[in-house]
């Protein structure tokens, strides 16, 4: 039984890529009574008489899933944040790295709008490349005046990976996707003034094949609800703090107001950056104090 991937979904069928071919299937009558939902992006057994024709027989595990968009097996999350216009947040910068480190998928950040910058501005973001670096993140900072060499860089981390865009709303998600394909050809919607922010222009995902990877075609969320994410794991999804925590007095430190954590040391000391601590405390809070979700998912 062939093995495929799911590269489309659309009104009920799912487009199986295998050895060079596409095959349009449809999900087997029990897959709902075993709650299962196929996902683009998820590897498959399947079965085809023809190419129009086939079978999904059996899901394979995934290794993560994102919701919006809905695809599986992502090894990549391009996070798209402006410079300007919309405001950069840290904040929100934070969120989405928080949840990418969640799910295993490794995080690049691209800064667009650098060209509406002044001197002391573009300072600034230089400034906070440098600090997301020095945590482990690659930061792609355009030319003022070309973002064709910042595009080159970004293209050499797709090969062999599963790439997803997100990112702040208005920030030019869709601009940059159809400057990296032009034949994605996204619709875009310039930032509504009264709101400051982007309007949503969602369509049905597929993967298309760029530079030797896969690109999900959909821009990813603009904004995160910590759902997922329990208490206890959040230490974990601060790279910069899981690299000093073996010096905390206690095993199970969760950085807080404990005696003797070298993560608060670490701040103190300008190690580790003051606004990621407190994004941190901010998150924990968020999450201890969220309202219970009645309809879990079963296992």
């Amino acid at each position: 039984m062939p093995k495929g991937q799911i590269r489309k979904a659309l009104s009920g069928f799912y487009y199986v890529y295998y050895e060079g071919e596409t095959y349009q299937t449809r999900g087997r009558g029990n897959f709902r009574k075993r709650k299962l939902t196929p996902m683009v992006g998820d590897y498959v057994d399947f079965e085809s008489s023809t190419k129009t024709d086939g079978i999904l027989k059996e899901l394979l595990p995934r290794k993560n899933e994102l919701i919006r968009p809905t695809v599986s097996n992502v090894d990549l999350g391009i996070i798209i944040m402006s410079a300007i216009e919309p405001k950069f947040s840290t904040n929100l910068l934070d969120r989405f790295l928080i949840t990418l480190e969640s799910k295993g998928i490794h995080a690049i950040i691209y800064i667009t709008k650098i060209d509406l910058l002044t001197e002391e501005q573009i300072v600034e973001v230089t400034t906070l490349k440098e600090q997301y670096e020095k945590i482990g993140y690659p930061v792609i900072l355009p030319d003022s005046k070309t973002n064709d060499e910042a595009i080159k860089e970004l293209v050499t981390y797709f090969p062999h990976k599963l790439t997803v865009f997100m990112g702040q709303s208005g920030a030019g998600k869709s601009t940059l996707l159809n400057q990296i394909a032009p034949k994605l050809d996204l619709k875009t919607d310039v930032i509504s003034s009264a709101l400051g922010r982007g309007k949503h222009t969602t369509r049905h995902v597929e993967l298309i094949p760029l530079f030797d990877g896969l690109v999900a075609d959909t821009p990813g969320f603009s904004s995160i609800d910590f759902l997922e994410i329990e208490a206890e794991e959040l230490p974990e999804l601060f790279i910069e703090f899981v690299e000093v925590q073996e010096l905390c007095r206690f095993r199970s430190c969760m950085h807080r107001n404990e005696p003797g954590c070298q993560v608060q040391k670490e701040v103190e000391e300008g190690t580790i950056q003051p606004y990621r601590y407190q994004h941190y405390l901010q998150y924990l809070d968020e999450i201890e104090n969220r309202k219970p979700k009645y309809n879990k998912k079963e296992k």
